[in-house]
């Protein structure tokens, strides 16, 4: 199947990030690498051909980019809409910038500050943050802050205690998904060893308490609401948990990435979305455009079926983009 749209893309500007969280293993880069201005001009006439809607800054951390704001005009002189995902520590610095430039942020939040800061591993990163957020909102009373969690062994029993946490920072929302300790993705090409995945993933008994913190969210007025996910998605988190452990089949999440959007990171790599394999690289000299219809990823997503997919069925988040 030929793509003739890319509603998303997600760009991943900087190669390194300013966190060591527990969760991920980019702060163990030591390559920084980036999106220049060239690079991204050179692929404008493709997003254009592409139809791209909304550009999705990943990372990394994006504010660690040496030009972010040359690289964001070029994407909003086109009415693209700018997500910026961040950890947070560097939204003080360039609160005026981001309020100015960018549409919304979405910022890591792993709990209430005591349990923020150990998953992190930066100390005061909890209040670093907030002060950014206050300082945004001061520029623009309006403008649009949310937070995604990681649930792992570290904040299960906190999941309410982190929405309230977002709501004491006057963030608009917050979601939650399962922290990955399977794939590759997150600078881990090996992924991770046993110990690593128990560390991070939870046994049974915990998985239980996970359940009855999950069931006591849903209890209240936040799921649906300022809780980004339905009852069911937040269920969803707990069988992923039991699947690790083998105690339950994995079950794919409905996706449609691979058709809708695609990754694009620092370095040039092109993925149909974070968890797939390579299906081209930006230094081949070829426009994106080409790239995601070459004969490569056209096979990709011809011979994709996201029920059966192992790399699917382990998957912890998903895209589901639909026309609107």
């Amino acid at each position: 199947m030929m793509l003739d749209s890319l509603p998303v893309l997600v760009l991943n500007p900087h190669s390194r990030c300013n966190c060591r969280c527990k969760m991920c293993d980019i702060w163990k880069t030591t390559n920084a690498q980036e999106i220049s201005v060239q690079d991204l001009e050179r692929q404008l006439e493709s997003l254009e051909r592409l139809r791209v809607r909304w550009v999705v800054l990943s990372g990394g951390e994006p504010l660690m980019h040496s030009n972010l704001w040359r690289l964001i005009e070029s994407l909003r002189d086109r009415q693209i809409r700018i997500t910026l995902l961040s950890s947070g520590l560097l939204l003080g610095r360039h609160a005026a910038s981001v309020a100015k430039c960018v549409d919304d942020v979405i910022i890591s939040l792993d709990g209430p500050a005591k349990v923020h800061d150990s998953i992190r591993g930066v100390p005061g990163a909890f209040d670093i943050t907030a002060a950014g957020i206050a300082s945004i909102l001061e520029h623009d009373p309006g403008f649009r802050i949310s937070a995604r969690c990681t649930v792992q062994r570290s904040n299960f029993r906190q999941l309410r205690d982190t929405v309230d946490a977002a709501r004491r920072l006057r963030l608009n929302s917050i979601s939650f998904l399962a922290a990955d300790v399977d794939s590759p993705a997150f600078a881990r090409p090996n992924g991770w060893p046993a110990e690593k995945k128990a560390a991070i993933g939870l046994d049974s008994a915990e998985v239980a308490a996970l359940e009855s913190e999950i069931e006591a969210l849903i209890s209240r007025a936040d799921c649906g609401h300022f809780v980004c996910e339905s009852p069911a998605k937040l269920r969803r988190i707990v069988r992923h948990f039991r699947a690790v452990l083998g105690e339950t089949p994995p079950v794919a999440p409905v996706c449609n990435a691979p058709w809708k959007s695609a990754v694009v990171e620092a370095d040039g790599t092109v993925r149909p979305c974070f968890f797939h394999p390579s299906i081209g690289h930006l230094n081949s000299g070829k426009p994106l455009h080409q790239i995601l219809n070459g004969p490569e990823a056209v096979a990709f997503r011809d011979s994709l079926d996201v029920a059966t997919n192992t790399i699917c069925k382990k998957c912890v988040c998903s895209l589901h983009w639909r026309q609107s």
